[in-house]
């Protein structure tokens, strides 16, 4: 993926470059010589309020979005990271990949609605026999009255 240009979530959303702000400084961890001179760490951010590529989408998709992103938002934009690589370069597709897939997750549809069952005769009697070993075992640890016991 490029570095640069349209930020393709899906087919019918797209995010335009003008929307996406990048932000670079020092990455920790190894580099070499060049670790204190190169701006490698990225911050990627995005902000959908007001956004004309979330404007295109469908009234529903939109609010899905926003309510699912809702939580993730830091100062009204989904931000994130990436310092893994030695390369800005790197880091830069690394970052919108995982913006990528931050949006995706936010736009699929939910998951369908488990329907409740009953347990079976059998794991209701394996239960109650287990219950029944137990009680047992606890039983056995009890101090009678009659075996001098206070």
């Amino acid at each position: 993926m490029a570095a640069d240009g349209p930020l393709e979530v899906t087919a019918d959303f797209v995010v335009d470059p003008e929307e996406l702000r990048w932000r670079f400084s020092r990455a920790s961890g190894p580099g070499g010589q060049g670790v204190n001179t190169t701006d490698s760490r990225v911050e990627l951010a995005w902000t959908p309020a007001g956004s004309a590529s979330l404007a295109r989408l469908p009234v529903a998709l939109q609010e899905r979005l926003t309510a699912r992103l809702a939580g993730q938002l830091v100062q009204g934009a989904v931000v994130v990271v990436a310092s893994e690589h030695r390369a800005q370069l790197r880091n830069r597709a690394a970052a919108r990949d995982r913006l990528v897939v931050r949006l995706r997750q936010a736009l699929a549809p939910p998951p369908p609605r488990r329907r409740g069952t009953r347990p079976t005769r059998g794991s209701v009697e394996r239960r109650l026999q287990g219950k029944r070993v137990r009680a047992g075992v606890k039983a056995g640890r009890r101090r009678g009255r009659d075996a001098g016991w206070s």
